[in-house]
């Protein structure tokens, strides 16, 4: 199997050690995962800010790039959402608009191979236990895209409950928005604030050490807030928490 890995434009920019930790976590479970350099944006910031028709030429250099593998597999359910959800909707616009079926025709081998890291785990390599270990009181948020676009559900929290020396504790009102949400975060600034507030409150109460989640901009947004309101609490990829061992623990 030739797998991608799809680092995407958040986590290159400002989160580079998750995508060593998904390299680490693939490489130890026996994938040999190649890093395409020519890889960009796969238009989500664009698409979702509706400039839909700029987006295009991201979405066509994505297929490009990642067309040659037998999988692509992504630390962030919002651009894995992008893929699987927005692509085939691009594709259908084009050919409602009369502009043919030629950008339907490009994505649509991609998309179907394109995964959120946990998915790939628990569907594609049919693990759950990844041998982890980390010594930690950890609480989970469900990301939006994740939860309800690409229907991960149990798969991160199968993951969680398999690593040594975890604590996993339930997030009350887990399914409820953290106020991110890309640009509603400037654009309805208040709100935003007082989501992400009532998301870490939420998170407090749970006595963690740790909240993670399977989405860095999600995380940034938490973290933000739980620095401003010093909670002590740490924000935590799940791909770092699922990278740790005991020969090699996460700091």
């Amino acid at each position: 199997m030739r797998v991608a890995l799809f680092l995407t434009c958040v986590n290159d920019t400002l989160y580079p050690d998750t995508g060593r930790a998904v390299v680490k976590l693939l490489t130890r479970l026996g994938v040999d995962v190649d890093f395409p350099a020519a890889q960009t944006c796969c238009g989500q910031a664009h698409y979702n800010t509706g400039y839909r028709h700029e987006a295009e030429p991201l979405a066509r250099h994505f297929a490009d790039v990642f067309g040659g593998y037998d999988a692509v597999v992504t630390p962030s359910g919002s651009c894995g959402a992008m893929v699987r959800e927005l692509y085939p909707r691009m594709g259908e616009r084009a050919r409602s608009e009369g502009r043919g079926d030629g950008l339907a025709t490009v994505l649509a081998p991609v998309v179907p191979k394109t995964y959120e890291l946990t998915e790939f785990l628990v569907d594609v390599l049919e693990v759950t236990d990844v041998g982890a270990y980390y010594p930690h009181r950890v609480t989970y948020h469900p990301t939006c895209h994740g939860l309800r676009s690409l229907g991960l559900g149990e798969r991160p929290l199968r993951l969680l409950r398999a690593v040594k020396g975890l604590e996993l504790v339930e997030l009350p009102g887990a399914d409820e928005c953290c106020g991110f949400g890309g640009t509603f975060a400037l654009k309805n600034a208040d709100v935003s604030a007082a989501m992400g507030a009532d998301k870490v409150r939420n998170a407090e109460s749970t006595g963690a050490e740790v909240l993670c989640a399977a989405d860095n901009s999600c995380l940034m947004h938490i973290g933000g807030t739980m620095s401003r309101l010093r909670t002590g609490m740490r924000p935590v990829h799940i791909a770092e928490i699922l990278a740790s061992t005991e020969e090699d623990p996460a700091v």
